[in-house]
């Protein structure tokens, strides 16, 4: 008799994402209009389950810690800009608009959840990956603060470029040498970029890893602990970005340690 054929256990990675009214769906039934829909990009999902994960969607109603107990990653993706009453900010640029109704204006929920969710899985050991707004809410999270509008200068950062792109020449990110940004890749690489806020003050345990030539923070860790943050969107790279395969892989490692 043959022996049982032992299953790998594939890391369970949940990734983050909006809540909107089903209005905003064009051709959905008006009648229910006024219901909300969660959603998240499927190229995260898409990334993450080639990488070797399997992919979750994390609803605002899914208690961070509680979650945590089953996660072995967690990716915080982009998005609105975090709330300023969050890190310090200045409040009067909050409209008040409801963020159901408009997917771009601040959404205090999300950044609520996302943030107790990074601080919950960070308790854990559980790897964390932040994405665009995802690296500014990890810095949040751990008490940094942000740059609330970048000037234009020498790079460009809100780039007019259509996803899924390389992004252009003038983006090109440095790595600090022995972190892990460097260790994922090869020398300088250009990324994609779309965003008009940026780390400022770094948070506790946080360091910069990475910056592009006008010395704008593209790469954040927390020394010693599975947490990397990255400015650009590696789901929406054109060539290979390591970063998620990074997270799906730590997760692994995690899930390795843990069993028996």
């Amino acid at each position: 008799m043959s022996a049982p054929r032992q299953t790998v256990r594939r890391p369970l990675i949940g990734i983050t994402g909006r809540r909107l009214r089903l209005s905003l769906i064009e051709g959905s039934d008006e009648r229910y209009g006024d219901r909300c829909i969660d959603t998240s990009m499927s190229d995260f999902a898409t990334r993450v389950a080639e990488a070797g994960g399997l992919p979750v969607h994390l609803s605002y109603d899914t208690d961070p810690e509680g979650v945590c107990a089953w996660l072995a990653g967690v990716v915080i993706t982009g998005g609105q800009d975090v709330h300023p009453a969050y890190w310090g900010g200045d409040t009067s640029v909050v409209r008040g608009i409801d963020p159901r109704t408009d997917p771009m204006v601040h959404d205090p929920e999300r950044d609520a959840y996302e943030i107790a969710l990074v601080r919950a899985a960070q308790e854990r050991g559980i790897p964390v990956l932040g994405v665009c707004r995802g690296m500014q809410v990890l810095n949040v999270a751990l008490g940094g603060t942000l740059v609330p509008d970048l000037a234009p200068g020498s790079v460009s950062h809100l780039s007019p470029e259509t996803a899924p792109t390389d992004g252009t020449v003038d983006h090109l990110v440095s790595f600090e040498a022995g972190s892990v940004a460097a260790s994922l890749f090869d020398g300088d690489v250009v990324t994609n970029s779309w965003h008009h806020q940026a780390v400022d003050r770094c948070g506790a345990g946080v360091v910069v890893t990475g910056r592009t030539s006008d010395g704008v923070v593209e790469v954040i860790e927390v020394l010693g602990q599975p947490v990397l943050g990255v400015q650009w969107h590696p789901e929406w790279m054109k060539s290979t970005d390591p970063t998620l395969t990074w997270v799906v892989r730590e997760a692994a490692q995690l899930l390795q340690r843990s069993e028996p």
